[in-house]
């Protein structure tokens, strides 16, 4: 790489105005709007990546004593090897430069699904926003045909090291050069794309397989289906949070589906057969004479596939017996000549029973 001084024209000792004064007159000189040939052109960056450099008192200082700065003579001594001395371990440790390829963040989309779905599972194509991959430069950061710049502060190592005095002699310190922050290199000529990122946003399509059994709040894990990392890095992964719509029939408790069906008081009395649709198909559904509310039917295996594993849950439907509550004389009097009839009792209070009472809670409270 090219001495910045040789390259301004200049001396080591000049001062502030001598380069400062220098560059002015190349860059008048190399200027593409003066000088539109190409030669001109990478030139007049030369320059003035030299001048940016020489002009900062700090990277001038930096750059005329090199990578590594010491007081000279003495015992140096570096964090690891003050560890090394006191408790024993091998030779010294270095620290390369970062690599500018990171792992990409991970991407969260919510997605809603209807009940039924969840019964065998469904098939989405989500359509996201997110970081891909650079098609102007692959990732690689800089305009085609150009590549990165050895840093000319930390020569490639990406560290500046500098000595301070402690009691235990002079101690060596590493931090990330502010030059090319840590990377060791200097992008002179960025891609125009992606401005040097290595990736651009764009919307993308992702088949998805959503399983049978997924509930609300269930996060499905697709691994390396996040954003593109910089510099064209390893994909981050895709969190689908699942979120199952209401239904207004059906509701769910485990892998077993809820309902209320109701009954009218002379199908209840003498027992019926009705089919419903349900959310997988027709349900054949056989009401026993003498029905009671809050009795529960049970239809196996048409409740929800389990999420893992075999099988399904079970349809449970809460019976409901509708009393009529507008009857017309005629209707009246039957009533009236089945309760003589039956000589009923009057209404009273009757044993507490567990099972109704538990049959009530599980059938409301899951809705």
């Amino acid at each position: 790489m090219a001495d910045h001084y040789e390259v301004l024209g200049v001396d080591r000792s000049a001062t502030p105005e001598e380069i400062k004064k220098a560059y002015r007159r190349l860059a008048r000189e190399l200027h593409p709007d003066v000088n539109p040939s190409a030669d001109a052109s990478e030139r007049f960056k030369s320059v003035t990546h030299a001048y940016d450099v020489l002009s900062d008192p700090q990277q001038r200082q930096q750059y005329d004593i090199g990578p590594q700065a010491g007081f000279g003579g003495g015992a140096n001594f570096g964090f690891g090897d003050i560890f090394e001395t006191f408790f024993g371990g091998g030779g010294g440790r270095t620290t390369g430069p970062r690599s500018r390829r990171e792992r990409g963040q991970d991407a969260l989309v919510r997605v809603e699904i209807d009940l039924d779905e969840v019964i065998f599972g469904t098939k989405r194509d989500l359509e996201v926003n997110t970081a891909v991959l650079c098609e102007t430069c692959h990732g690689s950061c800089t305009a085609p045909g150009t590549s990165p710049i050895t840093c000319d502060i930390c020569h490639g190592s990406g560290q500046i090291q500098r000595t301070m005095r402690s009691l235990l002699g002079n101690v060596l310190t590493s931090n990330p050069c502010g030059t090319c922050r840590g990377y060791g290199t200097i992008i002179v000529n960025p891609c125009a794309t992606c401005a040097g990122q290595g990736r651009v946003r764009a919307s993308r399509t992702i088949p998805v397989d959503i399983p049978a059994g997924v509930e609300t709040g269930l996060r499905l894990q697709m691994p390396e289906q996040g954003e593109v990392g910089p510099a064209g890095g390893p994909n981050g992964d895709l969190f689908l949070e699942i979120k199952v719509r209401h239904h207004e029939t059906f509701s769910r408790n485990g892998d077993d589906l809820l309902a209320t069906i109701e009954v009218a008081m002379t199908d209840a009395i003498l027992g019926t057969r009705t089919t419903v649709k349900g959310l997988d198909g027709d349900i054949s559904i056989e009401i026993k004479p003498g029905v009671q509310s809050a009795e529960v039917i049970t239809i196996r295996d048409r409740g929800i596939t389990h999420l893992r594993g075999a099988g399904r849950g079970d349809l449970k439907i809460g019976v409901q017996v509708m009393t009529p509550t507008k009857l017309n004389h005629k209707e009246q009097e039957l009533i009236k000549q089945l309760a003589g009839a039956r000589k009923a009792t009057p209404p009273h209070f009757a044993h507490f029973q567990q099972g109704l009472f538990t049959k009530l809670r599980d059938r409301f409270l899951n809705l």
